[in-house]
Order: C-alpha cells, then sequence, then structure tokens
C-alpha cells in the first residue's frame, strides 16, 4: 500500500523538487500539495493522507500553526517539518504543535525517504543533531509548579527506546515483553507527564532530565 502524501512549502520550486525527489521511490503517492499554512490544512483535511511535508515559514499561516490544525483536524495524518530552520524555539514549538518529526532540507533523499517512512509508521523522526538542540534547550532549569511523578525504571527504560525511535514492537523484543505491555507502559507514562503522544512524551522527559545530556 502505498503512503500517499501531500507536500506544503510556498516555494514552487521547492515542492517541484520534492515531487520529482519522492516519485522515485515505489511506495510514495503525492496526492496534494499546498502553497501556504491555511491551504495545507485544506487540502490535507479534504484528502486525508498519510504523511504531510511541512515548510516552517509560509504566509497566511506558519508552519506550526498550520500542524497544530491538522493534528487536531485530521487523525492519523502525520506532520513530518522540513524546513532550513534549526533553532531550538523553531524546533520546540513543532514539538509542541504535535509535529511526528524535525528534519532539515539539506537532508539526504535517503533520509527524507526513510523519515517518511517512520513518519507514517507511528514513529518519531527527529535526527541526532536535532535532539542535541532540544537538550541544549530543555537543559535550562524552569520552575515547576508541582512535583511531576516520577517514572519508574521499566517505564524509562521504555522511553528511552521510544527516543532512539524504535516501535512499540521493536522494544517489546528489546526488553522481553509483550507489545500490549509496551503499550500500558506508554498509556502510564503519558498519564504522569501530561502528554498525548510519543514526539511529546520524549520532549517533556528531556526537559525534566529523564535523558541528561
Amino acid at each position: 500500500m502505498s503512503i500517499r502524501i501531500v507536500l506544503a512549502d510556498d516555494h514552487p520550486v521547492v515542492r517541484a523538487g520534492l515531487v520529482g525527489l519522492l516519485a522515485m521511490e515505489a511506495d510514495f503517492e503525492i496526492v496534494g500539495e499546498a502553497a501556504d499554512g491555511a491551504e495545507a490544512v485544506a487540502v490535507t483535511a479534504a484528502l486525508r493522507p498519510d504523511v504531510v511535508l511541512m515548510d516552517l515559514r509560509m504566509p497566511e499561516l506558519d508552519g506550526v500553526a498550520a500542524t497544530a490544525r491538522i493534528v487536531a483536524e485530521v487523525p492519523g495524518c502525520r506532520v513530518l517539518i522540513l524546513t532550513t530552520y534549526d533553532t531550538d524555539q523553531n524546533i520546540v514549538h513543532a514539538v509542541e504543535a504535535g509535529a511526528s518529526g524535525y528534519l532539515l532540507k539539506d537532508a539526504t533523499p535517503e533520509e527524507l525517504a526513510a523519515a517518511v517512512r517512520a513518519a507514517a509508521g507511528g514513529e518519531t523522526v527527529l535526527s541526532p543533531a536535532i535532539v542535541a538542540k532540544l537538550v541544549n534547550h530543555l537543559r535550562s532549569p524552569a520552575p515547576a509548579p508541582a512535583e511531576p511523578e516520577l517514572l519508574t525504571p521499566r517505564e524509562t527504560q521504555v522511553l528511552r527506546l521510544v527516543a532512539r525511535g524504535l516501535t512499540n514492537a521493536d522494544i517489546g523484543r528489546e526488553l522481553h515483553i509483550s507489545e500490549t505491555t509496551v503499550k500500558t507502559h506508554l498509556v502510564r507514562m503519558f498519564a504522569k507527564l501530561e502528554v498525548g503522544d510519543r514526539t511529546a512524551a520524549v520532549t517533556v522527559a528531556m526537559q525534566r532530565g529523564v535523558f541528561p545530556g
């Protein structure tokens, strides 16, 4: 089954290049394009793709706002940020908006294709360079209104493997537990961290020092 993709970028040349690049992958199907954030939301709502490749800086609605709208309005669609901007704030805001991953436009064709497949499969796509920037940003101490509930050692193990991009099945094999048990740990972690998805869980855990640099 093909992975259905929408491209959102305000530069026609960039979109054309991505179409040509992704069309070389037999399991990819480009179903739509958008030239601004508002159009990206509308096209995604109409076509229900598996993955949206989203630029950050666009007119009408920027990539972060468009991502938040898509995540809220089109369940099951994954948004992969593809941009030239790698500042800490851009990354954090995109992740907080619900993006499934963050990729820079200097990525190789192989890296881009792998990222699209990983995002479509429900995995978190953060390159080592992006993770490093997140860690550096989140190291800065911030006052917490209340002491957060601590993760158990097993939950921490599971979340570390999530941060490495492993699927639930992969984590089960790594820790010699069932996939159902992995899902149970994830549900408990989401509740403790007060998040709704894997990417946010990794981000909040780094902020709380679960993954010390």
